[in-house]
């Protein structure tokens, strides 16, 4: 994948793929809105609203005139712009040149029956919004019941009001006509489901029975809940009918439970994979400091901390400690790997809960998004500790980072610890 730096001057041009209504404008605010919040829905409805009188394409703009129109910075736009893609709302397309194009394609919202039947939407809204609030969105959307019991059907069929004229049209056959289109969300499962069907005996599963929608569905769930293929083939296996085929609400009900269960009662949201592109540093350095800066901002912090456990899987509360980083407090994943690396390394290998909620606090205070904002902090409160070690006598001139005053299980470096930062400094 290329990586390209959004520049004011880079032109685009907005094209309809679809058919928009007023009913979109509802399905955007209450169903999609709490997911990828209100910059990425501004930037849909501003794009939307440079399309011509019959809404089919735009006149083509400089990303400088979006900034201006919307308020917002680049950056912004860049973040705004991903999240469309991969929630299934816009695809990008870019020409090269020394001004860049782009065409930005706008899909139509899944409808609300469809939003609340994907399980990675529909349990990412539950959960960023709460049970109560889930629920009044629900009943909005929901059917009015009519009680038909008395009424008789009188609709006519298309035969008791026409017949049929014989016309060749065949020449007039229209293949651009226009017509409501939605992008299904693209993922990469490391779900691999034809093993886990290997381990499920025919006498208990019909196979000609899975369909393609199925398949489907457990990927979804397998990447909402980050099941492996263990879990998944668990899941399975509680899933299957007396029929010997697979009942998709009894699955999502047994997704659901697991995951809470594993999970003290949370239920999971989306975070980004790592670092954000458009946050990263530009190629070309091949300095160490760089190299190691490229694999902060490459590296997931789920396998960044497999990576310091020797490979190992971390344990339920670290999984904890990291949906807590990402989701509760929105760190990017780049910045959050520095952190872990840092605690670890100033902590005595100890991952505390509350030591990193402490330093993370301060960081999301201080408006840390890149992994160099990250490390210059990181190595700032290093050297504190250092010089802190040395002259006893002027740490009260020091600035301390707000976690040292609280009552923190950590111990005070020692010479071969603070032998170690040295160490960590040069790396850095």
């Amino acid at each position: 994948m290329n990586t390209t730096i959004l520049l004011p001057a880079d032109t685009y041009v907005v094209i309809n793929k679809t058919i928009l209504s007023d009913q979109d404008r509802k399905l955007l605010i209450s169903l999609y809105q709490p997911i990828i919040g209100t910059l990425a829905i501004s930037l849909y409805f501003s794009l939307w609203s440079y399309l011509d009188k019959m809404e089919l394409c735009s006149s083509s703009w400089t990303h400088h005139h979006l900034m201006s129109n919307m308020g917002i910075s680049l950056n912004e736009i860049a973040i705004a712009r991903e999240k469309l893609e991969a929630i299934g709302l816009l695809k990008t397309f870019v020409k090269y040149d020394h001004v860049n194009h782009y065409v930005y394609q706008l899909y139509s919202p899944l409808s609300a029956y469809e939003f609340f039947q994907n399980p990675i939407l529909s349990t990412t809204l539950y959960n960023n919004v709460g049970e109560l609030e889930y629920e009044k969105i629900v009943d909005y959307f929901k059917m009015p019941k009519i009680n038909l019991k008395d009424y008789t059907d009188i609709t006519k069929k298309l035969t008791d009001v026409f017949d049929s004229v014989a016309t060749d049209l065949s020449s007039h056959l229209g293949t651009d006509i226009r017509k409501r289109t939605k992008r299904k969300l693209e993922l990469i499962s490391k779900i691999e489901l034809d093993t886990v069907f290997s381990f499920i005996p025919e006498e208990i599963l019909n196979f000609r029975s899975i369909t393609k929608e199925t398949k489907e569905l457990i990927y979804r769930l397998g990447f909402i809940y980050d099941f492996d293929n263990d879990a998944v083939l668990e899941l399975i296996r509680n899933s299957i009918t007396e029929k010997k085929t697979i009942d998709k609400q009894l699955l999502r009900k047994n997704a659901r439970n697991y995951y809470t269960f594993e999970r003290d009662g949370k239920l999971p949201s989306l975070a980004y994979k790592n670092q954000p592109e458009y946050l990263r540093k530009p190629t070309g350095d091949s300095s160490p400091r760089a190299k190691i800066i490229y694999q902060f901002e490459t590296t997931s912090p789920y396998d960044f901390l497999c990576g310091k456990n020797h490979g190992k899987e971390p344990s339920k509360n670290e999984k904890l400690v990291l949906e807590y980083l990402l989701i509760d407090l929105g760190l990017m994943p780049g910045v959050v790997n520095v952190l872990i690396d840092f605690v670890l390394r100033i902590n005595n290998n100890k991952l505390t809960k509350s030591f990193v909620e402490a330093i993370a606090s301060q960081w999301v205070r201080s408006n840390v998004k890149t992994v160099e904002e990250a490390m210059r902090l990181a190595q700032k409160e290093i050297t504190g500790r250092k010089k802190s070690t040395i002259k006893k006598e002027v740490r009260t001139s020091i600035t301390k980072p707000e976690w040292f005053d609280q009552n923190i299980q950590e111990e005070k470096a020692s010479e071969e610890e603070m032998s170690e930062m040295k160490h960590l400094l040069g790396q850095w």
